[in-house]
């Protein structure tokens, strides 16, 4: 997922990001993918495969988990993704379960979007919390959900995707219209694919179809069948040789949605080259923050958001796991990086045109964030915001010009050409390489 696409899921309503206890003490996972008949629909059975986590990696499981879990504090944001994630494979933190429960528990709607209330219903559900009047307010808001324009760009649909699927798991009766007409509207949609929309529309409303209540209509079931078909379709079309579908943190969402879809993929998945490629990632430290880390744990323990109603709750089942020390990093005395800094403001529309380029000097290893500070540091030019977001810290503004959700405005970093798939807080840049914050329309 790239960092574009954070940014445009946290403006267009999403924080996300997605065992009972007894599976969580296992040595070793399978991720168990049934085979679902379409047989209403006339079409035939497809039976997929099925990946673990070997033994011998076991342990990088638990250690992403445990990181994730220990950014669980009193002071930070609570993210109900990591509340859904934690439920979902087995929470080790007890402690941490409970502080995010009760404070999403006490979180206020009112500012809340379509998405964030989405993710919260669900994330008190998977701790056996009931969400109240959350509900009917997300109904509320899904029935005025005003239809999309066919240009409207795809991430616009991750926070209703996420709705739907709420709606779906308290009361598939009452989601049923609701669920229809999101799904009229996606189908029509013109805008290019996104894969973590895609994915979660394909959750969404696999749990609808999975859940048409007797004596509804055919046309209910053959609408989700053509938009779930076109939507597995794109997701398949960007499975890669070595199994990441899309890149490394929109795997995590494509593999639950490619794991309980009745519609068979256009491309032969292999999950377990998937998983073992995931794993490779993991080992190579691309999955640190605890929202990435949401992303792809529910995967590699066997589960999906579609498992948000079955957690069982019983407490007591989890012993947080003793991980292998980490040698502590030796002091080094190396020579500093110097990294080419460029913001860029060419943008119709907005007043203040600038293109500014700095060589930036900071230690090795350094995150970008380090780099935009000592910028800032230098020349008045160059300062920045920056916004907390359910990935992190978001560069909001620089040089006085800020993101604009109405006109779909924000700052993209880039490698080169190449946008950035982890944050600025996140991302290590080398040595001579040229960073580019772009302020552009998504």
């Amino acid at each position: 997922m790239q960092i574009s696409s954070i940014r445009e899921r946290e403006v267009n309503g999403s924080v996300h990001g997605t065992y009972t206890g007894q599976e969580s003490g296992m040595t070793w996972f399978t991720l168990h993918i049934l085979p679902l008949l379409w047989a209403a629909a006339g079409t035939s059975t497809w039976t997929r495969s099925s990946c673990s986590v070997p033994l011998a990696k076991q342990s990088l499981v638990d250690g992403i988990q445990v990181l994730m879990e220990n950014s669980v504090t009193s002071s930070a944001h609570p993210n109900p993704s990591v509340l859904i994630a934690m439920n979902l494979a087995g929470a080790y933190n007890v402690e941490a379960q409970k502080l995010l429960t009760d404070k999403l528990m006490a979180s206020d709607t009112a500012d809340l979007t379509i998405g964030q209330l989405a993710l919260i219903i669900m994330a008190l559900n998977s701790s056996c919390r009931d969400p109240g009047n959350k509900v009917s307010i997300l109904q509320r808001q899904m029935e005025t959900w005003p239809p999309s324009s066919p240009d409207a760009p795809a991430p616009t649909f991750y926070g209703p995707s996420l709705a739907v699927l709420a709606l779906c798991q308290e009361n598939p009766k009452t989601a049923l219209p609701i669920a229809a007409r999101f799904a009229k509207i996606l189908r029509f949609s013109s805008s290019p694919f996104n894969m973590d929309t895609g994915a979660m529309a394909t959750l969404a409303l696999t749990c609808m179809y999975n859940k048409i209540p007797e004596g509804s209509e055919e046309g209910y079931r053959i609408l989700f069948s053509q938009v779930l078909e076109e939507a597995v379709k794109n997701i398949s079309m960007r499975i890669k040789d070595n199994g990441i579908i899309g890149d490394i943190y929109s795997t995590g969402l494509a593999m639950q949605a490619l794991s309980v879809t009745p519609k068979q993929p256009n491309k032969e998945w292999n999950c377990q080259k998937t998983m073992d490629t995931i794993l490779t990632e993991i080992e190579h430290g691309k999955f640190h923050n605890p929202m990435s880390i949401a992303q792809i744990l529910p995967s590699l323990k066997g589960k999906t958001y579609l498992d948000v109603p079955h957690v069982s709750c019983s407490p007591g089942h989890e012993v947080q796991p003793t991980l292998p020390n980490q040698p502590s990093p030796v002091p080094t005395t190396a020579p500093n990086i110097t990294v080419i800094y460029t913001i860029n403001n060419q943008l119709r529309g907005v007043e203040l045109f600038f293109n500014e380029t700095m060589d930036v000097s900071v230690k090795p290893g350094s995150v970008l964030l380090v780099v935009l500070e000592e910028a800032q540091r230098r020349n008045s030019m160059f300062k920045f915001e920056t916004t907390m977001t359910s990935w992190g810290l978001v560069v909001s503004s620089i040089n006085n010009v800020a993101e604009n959700v109405q006109e779909r405005t924000y700052w993209q970093f880039l490698n080169g050409k190449t946008p950035l798939n982890e944050g600025v807080a996140d991302y290590k840049p080398s040595d001579h390489e040229h960073i580019t914050a772009n302020f552009t329309r998504y």
